[in-house]
């Protein structure tokens, strides 16, 4: 019968074993890792509907801004929940606008391949407010929260860029909190800031009503992201961020990460950019419909997480800006 081994070569063993097992999982990073790719836009991505029915050409963040203030709201079939946010939002935007009339905005809704009615709820938004202040982008297949964000951030015209999430779940008019967040990095190094929106303010409320395995998984998902990626914001994921149009156009053309980590590796590349980052507390309420499936996308959130640091550092990405489309 076989003795037990000692302890200390028990150990070893299992050193020895865990390092074979990373250097296994940094090998399949590597090889595994689409070092740059190309951002195809198909051509029915190249226009959008105007309120009038006809076809326009998009624009591209390289033009020079017309607008104050882009607002991107990638939506995947959100048919009943967009109402609601778009209500709220424009209902604010208008009020801004007649208060100082020099503010000029756009909302961007990008129906992110939707197998429902949401292009044609936000159309009726185009057709109330005009195509110069409301304007949808409907992607041909859908590309995940990350890609769809991407794709409105480079067809936007603002000088500042606010990614809001489609639920509503954050009070619209605390873009005022992350525009001061904002205001008080200046002076922006290369025009580049970002303003996070930020619910850390609310954990102990939220714990309070999830279940231990949710809490668990939500724990186990911050020590991730400080481990391995972002160690100074708390809250990567609330899906409310403002950035200046050079710092959106920097983060977003080296993005790589189109799912549900895609916030997690703007930040890290903001922070490599040494990119000036505020974080500022908002009202959130949880809306039900979210699209995140607790077990499964927090798994897949781990693993791009784990990914996008040992894909940078081992070089296989680089901190590069991608300039143009390529069209599939």
């Amino acid at each position: 019968m076989a003795l037990p081994l000692p302890l200390p070569e028990a150990a070893a063993l299992l050193a020895a074993f865990l390092l074979l097992l990373l250097l296994l999982v940094c090998v399949i990073a590597h090889i595994t890792a689409v070092k740059m790719p190309a951002l195809h836009r198909y051509e029915e991505e190249k226009f959008f509907i105007n309120s009038e029915g006809r076809k326009e050409s998009v624009p591209s963040i390289h033009d020079p801004p017309t607008k104050e203030l882009s607002v991107v709201v990638p939506s995947y079939n959100e048919e009943d929940r967009l109402p609601l946010m778009m209500d709220e939002a424009m209902d604010f935007l208008e009020k801004r606008q007649k208060r100082d009339p020099s503010f000029t905005y756009e909302v961007i809704v990008v129906d992110d391949g939707s197998k429902d009615q949401t292009t044609k709820v936000a159309m009726k938004y185009c057709k109330k407010y005009g195509s110069d202040k409301v304007r949808v982008l409907s992607l041909v297949k859908n590309r995940g929260k990350g890609g769809a964000v991407r794709m409105g951030v480079f067809i936007s015209r603002g000088k500042k860029i606010l990614m809001a999430d489609a639920d509503g779940a954050t009070k619209f008019a605390d873009i005022e909190k992350v525009e001061e967040g904002l205001k008080n990095l200046q002076p922006w190094p290369n025009q580049m800031a970002i303003s996070c929106g930020s619910r850390a303010h609310l954990e102990k409320d939220s714990i309070a009503k999830r279940s231990y395995f949710r809490t668990l998984l939500m724990y186990g998902f911050h020590f991730l992201v400080w481990f391995l990626c972002v160690k100074e914001i708390r809250d990567t994921q609330c899906g409310f961020k403002l950035l200046t149009r050079e710092a959106a156009l920097r983060t977003f053309s080296t993005l790589h990460v189109e799912r549900w980590a895609f916030d997690v590796e703007l930040l890290y590349i903001a922070q490599h950019l040494r990119i000036p980052i505020a974080e500022v507390a908002v009202n959130w309420t949880e809306i039900e419909g979210s699209k995140l499936v607790p077990f499964w996308s927090w798994l897949q959130m781990g693993r791009d997480l784990l990914f996008i640091r040992l894909r940078y550092m081992t070089g296989a990405w680089q901190l590069e800006t991608r300039k143009y489309f390529t069209v599939s």
